[in-house]
């Protein structure tokens, strides 16, 4: 376990200006948040707001919940692990993989213990609810961790009830290696979805993608090769791994994101206010000082005005 040290807390005067929304060529709203970037040597060679300053990873977490995982013995396809480290839009197409997972490990959907949702894909909800379908687990975006976890207490002989308990042996383990990744888990709470949630510095994100990316082991190759199981086709998690060969990339909720290259460059950033929709263009706006060709333009969904777009975020960055 990594020492404890002091960290920045968002009421430390963490965050700077980061991204501008404009609407109808009028600047509307200006987005705080923090950014850092580390070089092919692991050096920290940019950062906007500070870069130490302690957050919830959230769902940017689950590649090294994932490669925790198989460390304990669990196998998965590259399509299976994909979607283990995923965000999922919901769609059949990701369900047919999480419940491969699971019946690969001789359970069925009722071994889920994730907050029963909606899909993410907006027509995917839509066709789920003309049918009679309601919210349920396995629609859940993060429904491919949570048939990991169960499998790997099957894999192990754990107990499945409680998987979630961070006392339970599962949570131990991956907590221990998010700590070996990223540095000291400052506190533990409870995601979105009920799994454990760890905090960790922004930077310490950024070095733990950059290990995972480097290694080039089987989560970062699952990930690139299959960037439409990581999110859905419409998702900035999705279009940057599509348009940076080689990038590793997660989202998660509350404005966070994270990416690293097998070369060891790395980004990672958090949107003060949890705002989801710049986090993308700014990550994009970070990997370029350090020689990402990616735009920022190309992310992002516009700002609507009567459904139709009528203004743009812009990175203020970089």
């Amino acid at each position: 376990m990594n020492e404890r040290r002091p960290r920045t807390t968002p009421s430390d005067g963490a965050y700077e200006p980061v991204a501008i929304s404009s609407r109808s060529g009028y600047d509307e709203s200006v987005h705080h948040g923090a950014a850092v970037a580390l070089d092919r040597d692991g050096g920290q060679v940019f950062s906007v707001g500070e870069s130490d300053v302690a957050i919830y990873p959230r769902s940017s977490n689950k590649p090294m919940q994932a490669d925790a995982m198989l460390g304990l013995g669990l196998i998965l396809s590259p399509e299976q692990l994909a979607v283990a480290c995923a965000s999922h839009d919901g769609t059949d197409r990701h369900v047919a993989v999480v419940r491969s997972t699971l019946a690969e490990a001789g359970l069925g959907d009722e071994a889920l213990a994730n907050t029963p949702d909606l899909p993410i894909h907006k027509p995917a909800a839509e066709a789920l609810l003309a049918g009679g379908g309601r919210r349920v687990p396995i629609r859940m975006n993060c429904s491919g961790k949570h048939a990991a976890m169960v499998a790997t207490c099957v894999a192990n002989h754990w107990p499945i009830d409680g998987y979630l308990d961070p006392a339970h042996p599962l949570q131990v383990a991956i907590t221990g290696h998010i700590e070996r990744l990223a540095g000291h888990v400052d506190h533990i709470g409870v995601d979105g979805c009920g799994a454990p949630a760890h905090v960790v510095t922004l930077a310490g994100l950024a070095r733990a993608f950059r290990s995972l990316a480097i290694a080039r082991g089987d989560v970062w190759a699952a990930m690139t090769s299959h960037p439409d199981l990581v999110g859905g086709d419409t998702r900035d998690v999705t279009r940057i791994m599509r348009r940076v060969p080689g990038l590793m990339a997660k989202d998660g909720a509350e404005g966070m994101f994270a990416a690293a290259l097998p070369d060891g460059r790395a980004a990672a950033v958090k949107i003060a206010d949890g705002a989801s929709r710049p986090a993308g263009i700014v990550l994009a706006a970070t990997l370029r000082t350090v020689g990402v060709d990616v735009d920022p333009t190309e992310l992002g969904d516009p700002v609507l005005g009567h459904g139709e777009p009528v203004g743009t975020i812009r990175p203020v960055i970089g």
